[in-house]
């Protein structure tokens, strides 16, 4: 315990409802680690679970994104061309990435 960057252990005693209820609050936060839990409601007060699916859809059209233009450069590179159809889907998709982005940042602002 010597190279810890947490090496003074803070102790408190609760009931058994208290820690049914303490568990039953992290289990809605869809965490397991009890310290972690317990030191940021401490420090903070509160924990914040963020719920956003469009960052997994960001993610997504980021990926389909950057297949697209490694097709397009491969193709440029083979053929010294590319298609109109390939440019016109990815800006598409740079569109949706940026109302994804805009969305989530708007959910975010929103927190209170």
């Amino acid at each position: 315990m010597a190279n810890r960057k947490r090496s003074v252990e803070v102790k408190f005693r609760v009931t058994p409802e208290e820690r049914a209820m303490i568990e039953q609050k992290m289990q809605q936060f869809g965490t397991a680690n009890m310290g972690a839990y317990l030191r940021k409601m401490a420090l903070d007060g509160y924990v914040v679970k963020l719920d956003l699916p469009e960052l997994g859809t960001m993610i997504s059209l980021l990926r389909h994104t950057g297949n697209n233009i490694n097709q397009l450069a491969r193709r440029m590179n083979a053929a010294g061309r590319a298609y109109e159809t390939d440019m016109d889907d990815i800006l598409q998709n740079q569109e949706r990435i940026w109302r994804a982005a805009n969305d989530i940042l708007t959910r975010l602002a929103n927190i209170r």
